[in-house]
């Protein structure tokens, strides 16, 4: 319950504030290449029911059909203003309105797409006992997944057998230690990443 009104108040207040940022990033997708504004992805949530989650568009269109794994600083199926709002976590912002309607939380284990998701085992299954979240310990961790990928001589392999288990590691750390004050803690890592 705190969680859930902690979640409401800290995004409406950030929606407020960052209102005006969020018309002119809006502004520069729509002049920045053809498509929509606002991408929506099927991912899976809490108890293993889908949802759509909200990011700023940063591919051009129909990008998702040539493989859902994004491959280096200058994946070819990003746009002009893609690449910064990737850079700085901008294309995330959307995701206040999920945890505004009660899909997500501030903080929690990322969300992961279905084709993944039934990659897990029982153990790991565990992460959907909780809201999915903006950002987590593993967000902070892999920050520079792309990068780790584009090194890889299997990018899909690589995610499957490397990353992945090592996020969801952590995401189940988060949910034995979870609380109000490991939330601020992740928040403010998560902040000092961005501007780092």
């Amino acid at each position: 319950m705190i969680k859930r009104c902690f979640d409401i108040i800290v995004s409406l207040i950030a929606i407020i504030i960052l209102l005006p940022i969020l018309l002119l990033i809006a502004l520069w997708i729509k002049i920045d290449s053809r498509g929509s504004i606002i991408y929506k992805q099927i991912r899976v949530g809490k108890g293993g029911r889908d949802f759509g989650i909200f990011k700023f568009r940063t591919m051009h269109p129909d990008s998702d059909i040539k493989g859902l794994l994004t491959v280096g600083g200058r994946d070819p199926r990003i746009t002009n203003a893609g690449y910064l709002l990737r850079k700085y976590k901008l294309d995330e912002l959307p995701q206040l309105f999920n945890v505004l309607k009660g899909d997500m939380s501030l903080v929690g284990p990322r969300p992961e797409v279905r084709k993944y998701v039934s990659r897990y085992s029982d153990e790991q299954l565990k992460v959907l006992s909780v809201k999915p979240g903006i950002t987590d310990f593993a967000s902070i961790h892999y920050s520079n997944e792309n990068e780790i990928l584009a090194k890889s001589a299997n990018p899909e392999q690589t995610y499957v057998q490397e990353i992945m288990p090592h996020k969801l590691a952590l995401n189940l750390k988060y949910i034995q230690e979870a609380s109000l004050m490991t939330d601020l803690k992740i928040i403010a890592a998560t902040v000092m990443k961005i501007v780092s």
